[in-house]
């Protein structure tokens, strides 16, 4: 079955690559993308449902607070997991 637009209006749905943490905890998942402004996490009992949680969660990050928020201008390139001692 094929769907055709009406003419005259465009596709507004676009795509980014967005890197995600993913941590895998003794209670679940936890995820979370790099490189946007503002905090957005997702959760869930399974990786998949952790990744499916964070992409609605910036999906509405980007609905509420506009494409801004992607940071564009200054793309994460790598991530790397560090340890580090800290006094505390």
């Amino acid at each position: 079955m094929n769907v055709r637009k009406p003419k005259g209006r465009k596709d507004r749905t676009t795509k980014e690559a967005i890197k995600i943490i993913v941590e895998k905890h003794s209670d679940g998942y936890l995820a979370y993308p790099l490189g946007l402004k503002g905090a957005v996490v997702g959760e869930g009992d399974t990786y998949e449902e952790a990744i499916a949680d964070v992409k609605s969660a910036i999906r509405f990050h980007v609905e509420s607070f506009g494409k801004g928020v992607l940071g564009a201008e200054s793309p994460v390139l790598e991530a790397f997991v560090a340890e580090a001692e800290v006094a505390i």
